[in-house]
């Protein structure tokens, strides 16, 4: 994969993660909240965090020893 599609997923993978966050957010301020769907979302968005850090280090440079 080129640099330039790392991060063009990188952009897409933080995007989505910025809006679970703004999901999670508004449905914690909710007056009924659904803690099962909260649970999906932060799950989903953890899921997100460990993808957007592989892509993340596909971008540094390999360094032979």
């Amino acid at each position: 994969m080129k640099q330039e599609e790392i991060r063009a997923t990188l952009t897409e993978l933080q995007t989505e993660h910025k809006d679970l966050d703004r999901a999670i957010s508004h449905l914690a301020e909710s007056i009924a909240i659904d803690q099962m769907q909260v649970s999906r979302l932060k799950k989903r968005k953890l899921r997100l965090k460990d993808q957007i850090a592989y892509w993340e280090s596909k971008l540094i440079p390999d360094l032979d020893a």
